[in-house]
């Protein structure tokens, strides 16, 4: 298995070690919910060094990734992040991911960058994907194993951090990002966004400089806590985030997803199966992932079967996890579209049992 720069830190701190998309990573510390309310409450750091990182730079840059995901890339201006996925030539979803436009300073004239920022477990699939999409005047870089990735995330995050740098923290808007020295580091990405809910920023550190900013981070109060992957299931399922490999899918549309807000199909170019996409809204959607409440102790898990009040299965669910905000199960999946409706009675096939849930309006919890 592969390692991130902190792996000796997270065995230090007594992690529990799991193999996440190749890595060796941290599933928890103390404890999924003690984690997970640390940062709804206060603030929290992760490790997500295992996330791929691409610079695309030259003079079809903007071509090139327009071409490839879904969402306008036209909408960004030098120093917003978009969040989009790259479609493949079928309807289905290769990866979601985030789009950076950097500055473009430090290019050729006429050139522009930007930075797309992948799933850990897709690295090598995206890198292909893209290459072979690549017929532009343009380059590709690939700067994962250069690159550590840390979020941290929660309300008292930017009055914690803001110890640390001299750039206003709380200036930076939502899906903005600016480069600048942080815990003595230069060249940091400082980027406000995060896939919790609860607010804070993504720092983009070169790979040897990571373990200092952790320190760093680490040192600055007792209140700060280090985050596994549990809680980081439980925090984005929570608001009702997708998860790669189990909500999308290179099978699953981004339409029946929800991520028709992410996925622009007038005055765009062009990009892989934006055709069928258009036909399938034309047509109508035939299922659609909907989250749902529990009213049962047990967990609804990935791959168990949905089915309606006569016993018909409509679905499947794809993500399940026991919220420690609500203290009940909750849940996505997809069903057949005529069950979508908030307060639609679902049952669930855990093993012999049936669990009964309810269809509800996701983000499951307020912030």
């Amino acid at each position: 298995m592969q390692r991130t720069p902190l792996f000796q830190k997270h065995v230090d701190l007594g992690a529990r070690m799991v193999d996440f998309a190749g890595f060796e990573m941290p599933v928890y510390y103390s404890s999924i919910r003690e984690e997970h309310l640390a940062v709804r409450k206060a603030c929290g750091i992760f490790d997500v060094s295992h996330m791929g990182e691409f610079i695309v730079k030259g003079k079809e840059a903007f071509d090139l990734v327009q071409s490839i995901t879904s969402n306008d890339v036209s909408k960004l201006e030098i120093g917003d992040a978009q969040y989009s996925c790259l479609p493949n030539d079928t309807g289905g979803i290769v990866d979601d991911l985030l789009v950076y436009r950097l500055d473009e300073n430090q290019c050729s004239e006429g050139e522009q960058a930007f930075m797309l920022v992948v799933n850990g477990a897709n690295i090598v699939k995206d890198w292909n994907w893209i290459l072979a999409k690549n017929t532009f005047d343009t380059r590709l870089i690939n700067i994962s194993d250069q690159t550590g990735l840390l979020a941290v995330q929660g309300p008292e995050t930017l009055n914690n951090l803001q110890q640390l740098t001299e750039v206003n923290l709380s200036s930076i808007p939502y899906y903005k990002f600016v480069k600048g020295t942080f815990a003595g580091v230069e060249n940091v990405i400082i980027s406000a966004t995060g896939y919790t809910g609860s607010g804070g920023v993504e720092l983009y550190v070169a790979e040897d400089k990571v373990g200092q900013v952790w320190d760093a981070i680490l040192g600055l109060s007792n209140t700060i806590v280090p985050v596994g992957l549990g809680a980081r299931d439980t925090l984005r399922l929570e608001m009702g985030f997708c998860l790669y490999g189990n909500d999308i899918t290179d099978q699953t549309s981004p339409l029946e997803a929800g991520l028709g807000w992410i996925t622009k199909l007038k005055n765009t170019p062009s990009f892989s199966s934006k055709e069928i996409l258009l036909e399938q809204k034309k047509r109508g959607l035939k299922n659609r992932l909907v989250g749902f409440k529990v009213d049962d102790r047990r967990v609804p898990r990935n791959g168990y079967a949905i089915f309606d009040e006569e016993m018909n299965q409509i679905g499947e669910v794809t993500s399940g996890t026991l919220s420690p905000n609500l203290e009940i199960p909750i849940g996505m999946g997809y069903v057949n579209k005529v069950f979508r409706k908030t307060g639609t009675k679902l049952k669930i096939q855990a093993g012999k049992r049936i669990l009964h849930a309810e269809v509800c309006k996701v983000p499951f919890i307020e912030i």
